[in-house]
């Protein structure tokens, strides 16, 4: 074995602390980590109190299969035990609509997956009561019925609220399903109105994300690329665009949108094996607005990110938006979206 002259060597050494101290200023640090859930963090949204923002909070899932759950963390990312539920079947995703009708009220309502049940789990928000009748069952018609993504989209026009929902397994075309959510009677209810999405095979769609101002939705189709459709059931179902491929290490995942004034903002996508998030325009392109592209990568401290959220709202602790990441040792991070623009200019 050849050996370094001691001069050498310490340059060798330095150099390598040198390019470790280098590697770890480029990534971004969360401002906060929250308790740890009990099995297997995966998926979060944000609630905003418009009227006391102190009082936002972050609901996030624990898909394991026995003592599963749907917590409910605040902006110090503590654990509210008396809101949170457990003893759920493997919840996955969640998502959050703020002008569901119900009844004579318009009422926030928080929608998961509960993946071992084959249902949908509705919850009134910020209370965290169940207001479901125990699940709504999903995928009925198929054997392929073990629900994992959701997006909720809300019609501008009449504020009807949409669960648009994958699954673990499906076919080639009409891989998602699309309901209308309602009120029966005090107690939510859902109706198919849609079928649609294709899917390369590869792996499965789990993330999805919805822009209810310009009419969208995103999902990956995971080692594949982000797929995008429009949001509403009466709409064509012809694919808008695919992007993001071949710019993943290996899982495209958690989908998030910035959305800022005028259409604008960014669309941040989990590269899950990379430790990172790929960012593209919402906008997309001037002459092609379904024309996505690889803007910036940004590397997080959370680990195999499957799962994320974002708000543009300013939050206490967090000015101009709060991003939430799922990490894979049972916890969430919060990053200020400040952090995140210093990246994308820098």
């Amino acid at each position: 074995m050849q050996t370094r002259p001691p001069i050498v060597l310490l340059a060798f050494l330095l150099m390598q602390v040198g390019g470790c101290i280098s590697e770890n200023n480029n990534i971004l640090k969360p401002l906060i980590i929250t308790d740890s859930v009990f099995g297997d963090s995966d998926d979060p949204a944000i609630w905003i109190n418009e009227k006391l923002p102190d009082s936002s909070i972050i609901v996030g899932t624990d898909k394991d299969k026995i003592n599963g759950g749907i917590y409910v963390f605040n902006l110090s990312g503590k654990i509210d035990s008396v809101r949170s539920k457990w003893n759920l079947k493997r919840v996955n995703n969640i998502d959050i609509a703020n002008k569901f009708i119900f009844g004579k009220d318009t009422i926030a309502i928080a929608v998961a997956t509960e993946r071992d049940n084959n249902a949908l789990r509705v919850l009134s928000v910020p209370a965290m009561d169940f207001i479901d009748n125990n699940g709504i069952k999903v995928f009925t018609d198929d054997s392929l019925n073990l629900p994992m993504g959701i997006a909720l989209y809300t019609r501008p026009k009449d504020n009807k609220v949409f669960a648009i929902v994958g699954r673990k397994e499906g076919p080639k075309d009409g891989y998602l399903y699309q309901y209308l959510l309602f009120d029966n009677g005090g107690k939510v209810n859902a109706k198919l109105v849609r079928k649609f999405g294709k899917f390369s095979g590869k792996k499965e769609i789990e993330s999805i994300a919805v822009d209810n101002e310009l009419g969208f939705v995103y999902y990956s189709d995971e080692q594949y690329g982000i797929r995008k459709y429009f949001a509403d059931p009466d709409s064509s179902n012809v694919e808008l665009a695919v992007f993001g491929k071949n710019e993943f290490k290996d899982d495209n995942e958690g989908i998030s949108i910035y959305k800022k004034p005028g259409g604008i903002g960014y669309i941040l996508v989990s590269n899950q094996i990379d430790h990172s998030f790929n960012i593209y325009l919402r906008e997309g392109d001037k002459n092609n607005i379904h024309h996505h592209r690889l803007i910036k990568n940004i590397k997080v401290s959370a680990q195999n990110s499957d799962g994320s959220e974002i708000t543009s709202a300013s939050l206490p602790g967090f000015k101009d938006g709060l991003f939430v990441v799922m990490s894979d040792n049972k916890t969430y991070h919060y990053y200020s979206w400040s952090q995140i623009n210093e990246k994308l200019h820098n």
